[in-house]
């Protein structure tokens, strides 16, 4: 049009006709479409770069939340296997900062941090597969907004907890007796550590059966379960299993319940960042609202808080029978065995040895755990 005005002598239109200002409108509106369309897409979360995204988001989550804790812990492990250099502190608000201070004069800040190098080995696959599992499973047991249920969130959060434990429990094996030494002459490393647990022996159980059947029947279980090589990084597996159960489901449950009345109409305005929910429809999948770094962290903490109170008494036998190779007679003990041992040592409060420690370290980390992933997926878009 401007060309052909040009060639006959006469200026363009200072204006666009009707009919470009409606092709130029139509094209603008189509652009708002696609771009509304592109945002609003449902999210594919069986597509690869959701899973690498959710796993990363995940990973680097327990990764920042145990350095976090990572002294609160090594003292924690100390206090449920019971270390001799360290029992005398259990049991008291005031071991915890004394056995702390001890460990920093005989090691310096190192000694804080022993065995963290395993810990980060472990827990970042651990976490990302952890938070991964909890997003595939949830996607399958709960599809929509409207069959979301407590027993739903816990029976997800607790399979997923269990797969992770699956994958990755020799790391914890290897993380344990590292923070278990103390004595600074032994200066153990990864390698060394690992081959110290593969070459250890389990001393044989004395039986006392009250009949025939039963002591052959012991004497084959004996027999052919193996006493020594990759058997050793499973001490412990038993009842690590069956603490994931309440711990991961306790968990998932309590954060997303406390994230729902976050959320609440009341309070959102307080709660929650605007303009980061998306509503549920046919082409896109529901999203909730970003809560506010503080109502997040308050989120995570009340949902470390109920799991590790849930959890706690497995996980003090867990961690005896992870250190079955250096403390004892050596030989490998059962989950009954080791509540019986324990109960007769210090009765039901020995369940519950370094559990205000667990508090101490459970809670922030938690928070810090949970915080770390919500924003992670915020920011990864997924």
């Amino acid at each position: 049009m401007t060309t052909t005005a040009v060639q006959n002598g006469r200026d363009p239109p200072p204006f666009p006709s009707d009919g470009d200002a409606i092709v130029s409108a139509r094209k603008e509106q189509e652009k708002r479409v696609d771009g509304a369309e592109g945002r609003k897409r449902k999210v594919d979360k069986q597509s690869p770069e959701y899973l690498m995204k959710s796993m990363l988001a995940g990973g680097l989550a327990g990764c920042a939340a145990k350095t976090l804790v990572g002294p609160l812990d090594r003292v924690k492990i100390l206090f449920q296997t019971r270390n001799p250099q360290f029992e005398k502190y259990a049991g008291s608000w005031s071991g915890f900062p004394t056995a702390m201070r001890d460990i920093y004069l005989e090691a310096g800040l190192a000694g804080l941090f022993k065995g963290h190098s395993a810990t980060l080995l472990r827990i970042f696959p651990y976490a990302g597969i952890k938070f991964l599992a909890y997003e595939q499973i949830r996607a399958v047991i709960i599809p929509t907004k409207a069959q979301e249920t407590p027993g739903r969130r816990f029976v997800s959060g607790s399979l997923a907890g269990m797969a992770s434990v699956f994958c990755t429990y020799p790391l914890e094996v290897i993380r344990v007796r590292l923070a278990f030494e103390t004595k600074v002459e032994q200066k153990s490393n990864l390698s060394s550590i690992v081959r110290k647990i593969y070459s250890e022996t389990a001393a044989p159980t004395a039986h006392t059966p009250t009949n025939a059947l039963t002591a052959t029947a012991s004497t084959v279980v004996e027999k052919v379960t193996p006493q020594s090589g990759l058997s050793n990084f499973f001490r412990g597996f038993t009842p690590t299993l069956l603490g994931m159960v309440p711990y991961a489901g306790a968990s998932f449950l309590a954060h997303d319940t406390m994230s729902d009345l976050l959320r609440h109409a009341r309070i959102s305005a307080y709660t929650t960042l605007p303009n980061t929910s998306r509503e549920e429809s046919t082409i896109t999948t529901q999203k909730p609202a970003q809560l506010r770094y503080w109502a997040e962290l308050s989120a995570g903490g009340v949902a470390g808080f109920v799991a590790q109170t849930i959890s706690y008494p497995l996980e003090v036998i867990r961690r005896r029978m992870q250190v079955g190779g250096v403390v004892g007679d050596g030989h490998r003990m059962g989950i009954a065995e080791v509540a019986k041992r324990i109960y007769v040592e210090r009765g039901w409060r020995g369940y519950f040895v370094g559990l205000s420690i667990g508090y101490i370290k459970v809670v922030p980390m938690a928070a810090a755990s949970f915080y770390v992933y919500e924003r992670g997926k915020y920011y990864l878009g997924i």
